[in-house]
């Protein structure tokens, strides 16, 4: 859809809300337009996009374009700046996203160190709970790992309530002065027996 409409006829037309004027000025400037924002953004996505957003732009402001001799210095600027607007976008982001990728490998590493103190504390509780009395260790493992509570487990064993806290207190206790001071043991041990 060519035309050899001079722009100023184009302009009022548009101005006048006429949508074949605009296609047709569209038609005029697209190439040019691209190429222009080609040579700066290297993507054709990205340039065939802001090329749709100058002529958006222009849609939307047309009641007040009203020097037709610098219409086409118009779109050529707003080309330019929608451009540099997104240049600077992506750079903004391509830089959050080196930090965020470095702060991931930073944080990998206590990660790991974690793992392994994990491992290191629930092998040595499970040593722990294989020292206690073989009743002990039934009452203690129905409590924590089945996640029964004392009457329960009283009633399944058939003891009473009380001999029931009386194991549990125990075990707690041995297990407690197995474990030690240090402070991620005390932390994971609480974590995975209190909780």
């Amino acid at each position: 859809m060519s035309t050899t409409k001079p722009n100023k006829e184009l302009i009022d037309q548009l101005r006048n809300d006429d949508q074949v004027a605009f296609y047709l000025i569209y038609d005029r400037y697209f190439k040019r337009l691209y190429s222009f924002v080609f040579r700066y953004i290297k993507i054709e996505a990205d340039a065939d996009e802001i090329v749709q957003e100058v002529f958006v732009k222009i849609w939307e402001s047309r009641h007040k374009i009203q020097n037709y001799s610098s219409f086409e210095s118009l779109l050529f600027t707003i080309a330019y700046n929608t451009t540099i607007t997104l240049l600077r976008k992506r750079a903004r982001e391509k830089k959050y996203m080196e930090q965020v990728s470095a702060m991931q490998q930073v944080n990998n590493a206590p990660d790991v160190i974690d793992e392994i103190h994990y491992r290191e504390l629930n092998e040595k509780v499970k040593g722990l709970i294989n020292e206690l009395s073989p009743r002990q260790r039934e009452i203690f493992l129905l409590s924590r790992e089945e996640g029964l509570g004392h009457e329960q487990i009283a009633q399944k064993l058939g003891i009473s309530v009380n001999t029931v806290k009386k194991h549990v207190s125990n075990a707690l206790e041995f297990l407690k002065s197995g474990m030690g001071n240090a402070l991620i043991a005390n932390v994971l041990y609480v974590t995975l027996f209190f909780s």
